[in-house]
């Protein structure tokens, strides 16, 4: 079994979902008392979210390939990134260590492929959904037409996961606007949509809605147990 390295605490109310759904896998796949090896480097996220907030990505670049650094100084054999925002800086980081980068948005374009999905909603922070860095991505790659909210939606769907999941907050009210956020996707033609934020599994899921979703936190952590455990 490879170590899994983690870089985390962006927010670490979803490394949380993360650490469960990795070893949840491995203890899937091998039974018994088998759990992951794991090397978690959780950063500050306030320090992160201030210079998301100004622009400074360089800065965060800086700071998350240090924390990188250290997972792979520590034994990892490959790193994962536990955030989709924070990706935008990903090919700083790959640039900088010797280890493979498991690419959530490559995670996610290929189980999207795998069900050929060829047109889809995305949900996530204001970055993720209106940067090239996420979606160009996804289209480049993997051929997918990505279907992003309403300026006003966006705004909506931006707030709810800095202002409350990320805190922990699970209210009904954004419950409520964000099924209707999905509902609209679908209305516009998307086959599916992404949960582009690791924090938004905490608040909808596939109980809650018709549409087809895609969750990037399971999916994410369901590649990482597939290559840990590929000998």
């Amino acid at each position: 079994m490879k170590t899994i390295g983690l870089l985390g605490g962006m927010s670490w109310e979803s490394t949380v979902g993360y650490y469960r759904a990795i070893n949840e896998g491995v203890k899937n796949a091998l039974g018994g008392l088998h759990s992951a090896k794991i090397v978690l480097y959780s950063v500050d996220f306030a320090s992160i979210e201030k210079l998301q907030r100004e622009g400074d990505w360089e800065c965060t670049a800086q700071i998350l390939t240090a924390a990188a650094l250290g997972v792979q100084s520590a034994g990892a054999d490959f790193l994962v990134i536990c955030t989709n925002t924070m990706h935008k800086v990903a090919p700083q980081i790959e640039k900088a260590i010797d280890i493979p980068l498991l690419h959530i948005a490559d995670a996610t374009g290929e189980a999207l492929a795998r069900r050929g999905i060829k047109k889809a909603g995305l949900l996530g922070t204001a970055f993720t959904m209106e940067q090239d860095f996420y979606q160009g991505r996804l289209s480049r790659k993997y051929g997918l037409d990505v279907l992003v909210p309403e300026e006003e939606d966006r705004a909506i769907i931006h707030k709810v996961i800095f202002q409350e999941l990320c805190l922990g907050k699970i209210e009904s009210d954004s419950k409520r606007e964000y099924l209707r956020i999905i509902d609209a996707l679908a209305v516009r033609g998307a086959e599916a949509v992404i949960l582009g934020c690791t924090e938004i599994g905490m608040l909808v899921n596939q109980g809650d809605t018709e549409a087809r979703l895609f969750d990037t936190t399971a999916i994410h952590a369901e590649k990482a147990v597939e290559y840990a455990l590929n000998q």
